[in-house]
């Protein structure tokens, strides 16, 4: 059968390939794709949930004019404005994630990039958070260079994230102020400086499941050891206010394929998981997904915390 010759070389680490996916997708239902997955994801990833937590360090007022994004100036959807979130919140979400058992995070800005002379800030927060708790520290900052990038590196920054939203033949569809090749080149510096890169996107934006594939297959090209899985949550005020949402099953089937594309890298449950049922939460997360980002989600509301622990422990993830 070919599930199980894919599975069998997912096993081994080896990727599927885009066709293969596809055919798979054809000949399978979602419960056969996300049981194959699931035996990948013990193999390559174990039964511990990697969790991590974000802060919208800076909120909206964004140049860019990416068409999901509620933080564009392109866009009214009336969320809150600010230019550097403070110390003092920064240092105290730490420590609740901390407490909490959250093993990563991350500080997120909005814009094309944090302005030059905000990095001096961003790294004295950094190093006053690794100060105070063990957390595994990422940022989120936009398209910097290699010296801002460094400078992040040198205060305890050990993961950059920069998604690539889409495949790179639907990108620019969605936004037209910079390129799929921009967030490349950044990925790629991030990478020279000494730091693991998380790169994902966000599905139901009205690409295909080939071009959604694309996407899992060139953000492991491109080096990410994460991949975050986001699905869209349409906001009033944007671009993409009236795409109507994927279905529940549609949901398990992606993330079943991205196992077998990348099989031995981190796949985070992010934002929009909480429309989805519980029901079909545990189904992702017992086919193929092994990651999450818990807490709120810039710009959106997440599940609670407690929520989200009971619903690991009972899909069989230890923390």
């Amino acid at each position: 059968m070919m599930l199980g010759k894919v599975k069998d070389r997912a096993l081994a680490g080896i990727p599927a390939t885009i066709e293969e996916a596809l055919e798979l997708n054809e000949r399978y239902s979602a419960d056969e794709l996300a049981d194959a997955a699931d035996e990948v994801r013990r193999r390559w990833c174990g039964d511990v949930i990697d969790t991590c937590s974000i802060v919208n360090a800076r909120s909206g007022r964004c140049s860019e004019d990416c068409k999901w994004c509620a933080q564009s100036r392109c866009h009214h959807t009336g969320i809150d404005e600010y230019d550097f979130v403070g110390e003092q919140e920064a240092l105290r979400a730490a420590r609740l994630n901390c407490d909490a058992g959250i093993k990563r995070y991350s500080l997120v800005t909005s814009g094309r990039k944090v302005a030059p002379g905000d990095i001096d800030k961003f790294c004295d927060v950094y190093r006053k958070v690794a100060e105070a708790t063990d957390l595994y520290m990422c940022a989120s900052m936009g398209l910097l260079n290699r010296k801002e990038l460094q400078a992040l590196y040198d205060a305890g920054v050990k993961r950059y994230h920069c998604n690539l939203e889409t495949s790179s033949d639907y990108f620019p569809t969605l936004c037209s102020t910079h390129t799929h090749a921009d967030k490349l080149k950044t990925i790629a510096l991030a990478r020279e400086v000494g730091m693991e890169v998380c790169c994902g996107g966000i599905i139901g934006m009205g690409e295909t499941l080939r071009q959604r594939l694309m996407l899992a297959e060139e953000a492991r090209e491109a080096g990410a050891v994460s991949i975050p899985v986001n699905i869209l949550n349409p906001i009033k005020g944007t671009a993409l206010q009236d795409v109507p949402l994927i279905g529940e099953e549609e949901i398990v089937r992606t993330v079943a394929l991205f196992r077998f594309i990348a099989p031995k890298l981190t796949l985070r449950f992010a934002g929009g998981r909480m429309r989805l049922s519980k029901k079909t939460m545990a189904r992702v997360l017992r086919g193929g997904m092994n990651g999450a980002l818990m807490g709120d989600m810039l710009t959106t509301v997440g599940n609670s915390v407690n929520e989200d622990k009971t619903l690991f422990r009972e899909c069989g993830y230890t923390e």
